[in-house]
Formats: structure tokens, sequence, C-alpha cells
């Protein structure tokens, strides 16, 4: 629809009754974007909710856009048919015009991660095992997201068990970035970031062990946000921390936050406010001094970005990493191999071992040659990290690093085999940059950083102290007011014309 329209149908709103409405509505109305799909989440669910749109022009706008580029991207699998989605969205429709407002995604179209289980929709985990298996009921986190009135259209493309940070698995194919869809949209996140990315869709969550909400934002100009291992999970506290966690993706940090209030115990993310930075000081990690493989390119642009910062008035500093990386690495690579036991049985049962990617296999493998000894040193490695960050952060407000340590690659490489002159020895040697965030269970934010001569979007790690989300979010959202990454679309290529 096109924006005389949306004026058109606006003038008759009966909810606008008063002139300071009517300013308001015409300031927000001059604000929108032609294209449906092009609205942010937030300005979607209040167009939606003023029936400026309908839910059925959203679902129509956002099928045909999926049918255009999907094919290309694989972004979304195991998609609902057309005509059961067009009936949901005239429900929601129906719903609004007796008064029953559902919640801020009423009738905004939206896929899971295929990780998590939807009532009634394929989930297979990117497995072949599951590859037919169908969810008898919705996760935990999809129950908050259909609470507020998000339709579900179908699921978001994942590694195989959510396993590194490249989405390709042997049931859909690999995912490709938004910004060159020959090159992996990262992972495990990479189908949400993508859909983000090509605006497939309006919002978007995800999961994150190691990077797999970071590396994909990163690699599709999209913000991840990892937040403390308490907010959103209900196991573990401050000292007995997960290793993972669920989060928001957002077109932006305000999309990402309203996400962010449906996904977390408590809504505290209300009424946040773009930080001074003036009176911020940021601790720069850099490569681990010298410690880390990147890409030419990376630091380049991460310093653009600090030299921002700089220019709004924040303090920089190069800080060294205060536990030693290479302890570091011991200590992720003994806890992620131990959690791989609850998978013990399908390797250990002929019928499933050979269906897990060899990956999955080596990890398996890895934990049943841990002892208790070994694990217990990796428990006190990390314990050491805590203390070291809590110092760190008693002088500065963030420490920042690179999101990644290569930029997107060919979707048909499982993993970067080299770094430079550096070679990398694991699958997953190569994302060595996200583990103090994860092992610190601290929360961590994604934020754009440009372009190489590619086009080959980056990011930068963001990380606060444990429990200063609300803090890493106001970054974010000051971050915004002085970049214009995210206002750097891609050249998306379509598939054969379809109509709906």
């Amino acid at each position: 629809m096109k924006r005389r329209d949306f004026i058109r149908k606006s003038a008759s709103l009966s909810a606008l009754a008063t002139l300071p409405s009517l300013k308001a509505c015409a300031l927000f109305l001059s604000d929108l974007p032609a294209d449906i799909i092009s609205f942010n989440a937030v300005d979607l669910s209040l167009a939606i909710r003023n029936k400026t749109v309908s839910c059925v022009e959203v679902m129509k706008a956002y099928l045909k856009h999926i049918h255009t580029y999907n094919p290309i991207y694989n972004a979304i699998v195991s998609m609902e048919e057309d005509e059961i989605l067009l009936k949901r969205a005239h429900q929601a429709d129906a719903a609004l015009a007796k008064g029953e407002y559902w919640g801020w995604m009423h009738g905004m179209p939206h896929a899971i991660k295929d990780l998590a289980p939807v009532k009634g929709m394929i989930f297979t985990s990117g497995s072949p095992m599951f590859s037919d298996r169908i969810a008898e009921e919705d996760g935990a986190l999809v129950k908050k997201i259909r609470n507020q009135g998000a339709l579900f259209i179908g699921k978001t493309n994942t590694p195989e068990f959510g396993l590194g940070s490249q989405t390709y698995n042997p049931v859909f194919g690999a995912t490709g970035s938004a910004y060159n869809p020959s090159l992996t949209a990262g992972g495990s996140s990479g189908g949400a970031a993508c859909a983000l990315g090509t605006q497939m869709l309006p919002a978007a969550e995800g999961g994150d062990m190691m990077g797999s909400l970071r590396n994909p934002g990163a690699f599709n100009n999209v913000i991840g946000f990892r937040p403390s291992t308490t907010v959103v999970m209900s196991e573990g506290d401050k000292k007995d921390r997960l290793l993972w966690t669920s989060g928001p993706m957002g077109r932006n940090t305000r999309d990402l936050i309203q996400l962010m209030n449906t996904l977390a115990h408590k809504p505290d993310f209300q009424n946040l406010t773009p930080l001074n930075f003036q009176e911020i000081k940021i601790g720069w990690l850099n490569d681990l001094d010298g410690y880390l493989s990147l890409e030419t390119g990376i630091l380049e642009l991460c310093e653009t970005s600090l030299s921002k910062l700089v220019a709004a008035g924040a303090k920089v500093e190069h800080v060294k990493p205060a536990v030693s990386p290479s302890d570091l690495w011991t200590c992720w690579t003994t806890l992620r191999h131990h959690t791989r036991l609850q998978m013990r049985e399908y390797y250990e049962n002929p019928k499933t071992h050979d269906l897990l990617k060899p990956e999955l296999r080596w990890e398996i493998e890895q934990a049943l040659r841990l002892d208790e000894k070994q694990v217990n040193h990796a428990q006190t490695i990390r314990e050491v990290l805590y203390g070291a960050l809590d110092r760190l952060f008693e002088t500065y407000d963030f420490l920042i690093l690179p999101t990644a340590q290569v930029f997107p690659f060919s979707k048909e490489t499982h993993w970067p085999k080299q770094i430079g002159e550096s070679v990398m020895d694991t699958y997953h040697r190569w994302m060595e940059v996200v583990i103090i965030g994860s092992l610190g269970g601290i929360p961590v934010i994604n934020l754009p950083t440009g372009f190489d001569s590619s086009g080959r979007p980056m990011g930068i790690q963001v990380m606060g102290n444990f429990g200063k989300d609300r803090k890493v979010l106001e970054f974010a959202l000051a971050y915004e007011q002085i970049t214009d990454y995210l206002n750097v679309r891609p050249q998306l290529i379509a598939a054969k014309d379809r109509t709906i």
C-alpha cells in the first residue's frame, strides 16, 4: 500500500479524535516508508493498533516479499500455507474490530528459530533425525511471543542442533547473508538475522552460546543482543551462569528493546534513553594483545567506529585481557564439550550415529574424554574471569571487541580452516573472539561497524557487567545516533515472481 493510501485511510480513524492526536498521527505517517515490509517493528505495531494498516495487508505484503526473495536467501523454512496465514490475519483484524488487542505483536508475521517448538509446526532442529517431527506444545519463549499476538508463519533456519556459526543443515541447506546470498549468514541464528536484514520479518529471536546472536547480527548488519544469563533463562544464577541464553534481534535497537521486554522474566527495559558518551569510559580489547587472528580490515572498521565514539566524547583506552586467553579457550572447550554429553544417546545409537554432523560427533568424543578434575579446573578459570571482569568494570563502563574474526565467507565452506597464517585447529576456533562474553554470562550486544571494500558487513561486541543490560541497550541507542551503518540496505536478489 502506498503512503497516500495510508494518509487517506488514517483520516477516517475514529480513535484520533483530538487535535493533538491527529497531529501525532500525521507526524507518524510522515515518517513511514512506502512499503509495509520496510516498517520497523515498533512502527508496524503502532500502525496495526491504530488500524492504519490491516493485518491482512501486512500478511500479504510479507508473503509476497518472502516468496520473491526467500528462495534465494533460504532464511525461512517450513512455511505455513498462504491461505492459512491469511485466514489468521483476517481473524486478527476481526479481533481488533471488536476492541480485542492481543499485544504489541498483534497480527505481525513471525518465525521462530528451528531449535524451538511451535505447536503444530515442523520442528527439525536442522537434523535429518527430526525432519518430520511435529511439535506438540509451544516452547517457553514461543508462548511469550504468542501471548503478544504474533502470527507464526514458519521457522528460521539454523545449523544442525545450533552447532557452528554457519547456518547450513542437511534438511534445508544453507542460508545466505542479506548482503550477498552466496556468503554465509553466520549462525546459529543465521536464518533469523538474514530474515531481518532482507526485511522478511519485522523482528526475530534466537539463542547464543558461542556468538549465535552476535555473529549473524554482524554478518547481516542487524543487531543481536545476548542478555545476562538470568534475564531470559530460568536456570542458573549470578554465580552459576549458563553458557547460553535466548535473546532478541532487531533491525534497530528500539525494536530489539521492545522484543526484549517480551522475552525477559521482568519487563525492566521501559523508558530507556541514549547514554551521554561524555560520561563513558571504554576499554578496547582489540585482538587480545595479538592473541587473536583476524582477517585484514576488521580492526580498521572497529577503530573507525571507536573514533566516532571518541568524537562524541567517550574516553577509549587499550586494555589487555585480564585472564590468559589460552586459559579461557581451555575453559571454554572443556565446559562446552561437557554439555554435549546430553546428546550421548544419539552418538551411541547405531541408528542415529551417522546422522549426526561430524563436528557434533567430534564434540561428543571430546566430552567422553573429560574427567571431573578437568571440568573442575575449567570452572575455577571461569570464576577467575568473573572476578577479573568485575575489576575491569570498576574502571570501564564497557569493553569492546570485534564481533567476528572473519568477514562473511562462502556458504559452501562449512568453517574457515585458516585466518591469515593461522590454522584453525577446531571447527569453532575461528569464533574464539566471542567467548569472553559467553563465559562471563554478561550482556553483550552486536552493533554494526560498517563494510569492507567488497560490501561485507562486520560488527563490534559491546560488553557490560553482569546485570547491566539496560546500560548496554542505552549505549546501543546512543551509538545509533552517531552512526549510519543501519541505513545501508542490501540490494536484494529476487527469485521468479510469484503472486498470492
